[in-house]
């Protein structure tokens, strides 16, 4: 097994975040005996900055590049927030592991000075909330019609220094990048959302680590890594995903759990477009068979 003795290489962009996923993964790898190596590939993402996602052309803009780097045989293994992976992978590739889940809920960031208590989600009113997320605007926009949305983009610390800096009052980021850079939230406020009311993108919090389909040894490692229960139920969230042919700029929403006695319950938010109206559901099983299927029944119901 050649690949057990060699120093395996891991592509990863060369944000602050995507870094620490990579030292991540090289940090589980490590506990299993297996060195490895980074190669910093730079996506379209990364490289155009100054437009919203939704104005990005095709699925995969930060995952493409290193797709294409795992296809010619440059690195074995890419790293990836599971929530940016295309749900149908190109010819060869296969997501082999996913990480644990880190908290999946998205925070509002604000000056302390600018929290007003007794309103809704503590904003005043008409304020200037800082996302290129349709998601997020969509949600955003169904609790408090009256903000102003404005584009953001850059990194986890970018964003931030724009809030502290910029015209923005506020703005919205995924809990887990702020809990994995351990960033000091000591001048800002935070409203931390309730996933079920705030819904995320489906497998936010997750790390997805590719490889080549036929690379079985590498395979065989990286299932060591695996947590299935995770997996579980993200494959519920990108099912759901799937099946509506949406994108991660897609205004949708999509949330499981699993409780003590194994029912799986299911929150999910949904607009056509990211100032439409939004249309949300909440829907229990006690089997994941077909669950993603009558997610978008129901939600294709409502529209109707």
């Amino acid at each position: 097994m050649e690949n057990e003795t060699k120093s395996l290489i891991i592509g990863t962009r060369g944000s602050r975040l995507a870094l620490w996923q990579a030292h991540f993964l090289q940090s589980q790898l490590k506990e299993i005996g297996v060195d490895s190596e980074l190669k910093i590939i730079k996506t379209k993402g990364d490289k155009i900055q100054h437009l919203g996602f939704d104005k990005i052309e095709g699925k995969g803009f930060f995952t493409k590049e290193l797709e294409e780097e795992l296809l010619n045989g440059s690195i074995d293994m890419a790293v990836h927030s599971m929530k940016d992976l295309p749900t149908t992978p190109p010819d060869g590739l296969v997501t082999t592991a996913v990480s644990y889940r880190e908290n999946p809920a998205d925070w509002m960031l604000m000056r302390k000075e600018d929290a007003l208590q007794g309103k809704l989600l503590q904003l005043k009113e008409n304020a200037i909330v800082g996302t290129s997320s349709a998601r997020r605007k969509s949600q955003i926009r169904d609790f408090r019609p009256d903000v102003v949305l404005k584009d953001i983009r850059g990194n986890v610390p970018t964003r931030i220094e724009k809030l502290l800096h910029e015209d923005f009052d506020a703005i919205i980021l995924a809990a887990a990048g702020i809990t994995r850079l351990e960033i000091d939230m000591s001048e800002l406020h935070l409203v931390k959302f309730n996933p079920k009311e705030f819904v995320p993108s489906p497998a936010q919090g997750v790390l997805a680590f590719q490889t080549k389909k036929d690379d079985l040894p590498t395979r065989r490692i990286l299932k060591k890594l695996h947590h299935p229960n995770v997996s579980e139920l993200t494959n519920v969230e990108r099912s759901v995903l799937k099946l509506f042919g949406g994108g991660c700029h897609m205004p949708l929403g999509v949330y499981c759990e699993k409780d003590a006695m194994s029912n799986y319950h299911v929150w999910a938010a949904m607009a056509e477009q990211w100032d439409g109206p939004l249309r949300r559901i909440q829907m229990s099983s006690s089997t994941t068979h077909s669950l993603a299927e009558r997610v978008v029944e129901k939600l294709k119901e409502l529209e109707a």
